[in-house]
């Protein structure tokens, strides 16, 4: 899966303690969509899962489908708040306009043009010609007609992956904890955490304009910093990756020199 690739550059650039982080960019020209807009939101990439003695994460299908609802649920109520008319492609097929191979089509350009967002905004792999152009990256012409078809001022993509440690694995923390006092620590692998990525794009000029990602995690098992297979956990995850966009430098800018 081409989310979980990425999730993987992502953590890699990031550090998972015990903390949220956030981690945003934007087009210099970026202001945070209000009003009269249309987004569209493609059925968001979600994983859920339990991570095992071992320290591998099996997917949970029930824990997957219930968590996908509830940040659905949260964003339909994060964005009505903002003024504009959403829609949430639950399906390829469900998107007015437009068949469900261009909208596979769109999503495989977004996925190609993340895998450059992470490599040179987060990775420490910087373009040249891109330096201090803010976030300079396009789905090009496809995206601009993939718009004028379905009537979209934006398309949000987003990814989010949870993992919960089982009880083997918070027994075998605890035993390691409780070793300590003896003069034995046992290795910490952690418990389990959070990674979420969203990107903003305009499908009036094709350009990404927005992109954020957040890590939460804990070193201890059964510790966490929020549950999307809540609804409350997934209103915070909502909160923390899209509550707060920045606009883009140049518009900051200006809006201190008023």
């Amino acid at each position: 899966m081409a989310g979980r690739r990425i999730a993987a550059l992502l953590l890699s650039s990031l550090v998972l303690s015990g903390c949220v982080s956030t981690r945003q960019v934007a087009d210099l020209q970026f202001s945070p969509p209000q009003g009269d807009y249309r987004l569209l939101v493609l059925r968001p990439d979600v994983e859920v899962g339990s991570v095992g003695v071992g320290g591998v994460t099996q997917p949970r299908a029930d824990w997957t489908d219930q968590a996908r609802a509830n940040l659905v649920a949260a964003l339909r109520a994060q964005q009505a708040g903002r003024g504009g008319t959403m829609l949430v492609a639950e399906r390829r097929s469900g998107v007015p306009g437009v068949s469900a191979d261009e909208v596979a089509d769109v999503e495989r350009l977004q996925n190609a043009v993340t895998i450059s967002v992470a490599l040179h905004r987060y990775l420490g792999y910087p373009l040249p010609t891109k330096r201090h152009r803010g976030l300079d990256y396009t789905l090009g012409d496809e995206a601009v007609q993939f718009g004028r078809k379905t009537g979209f001022d934006y398309a949000l993509f987003l990814h989010a992956e949870d993992s919960f440690a089982d009880n083997k694995r918070v027994a075998l923390q605890v035993l390691g904890i409780a070793g300590c006092f003896v003069g034995f620590c046992a290795p910490n692998g952690g418990g389990g955490g959070q990674l979420a990525y969203a990107s903003l794009v305009d499908l009036r000029t094709g350009k990404m304009v927005w992109f954020n990602v957040l890590t939460a995690g804990s070193q201890v098992a059964g510790t966490k910093m929020g549950d999307i297979r809540s609804p409350d956990g997934a209103t915070q995850m909502v909160e923390r990756l899209m509550g707060r966009m920045k606009p883009g430098k140049a518009v900051r800018a200006a809006e201190r020199s008023r």
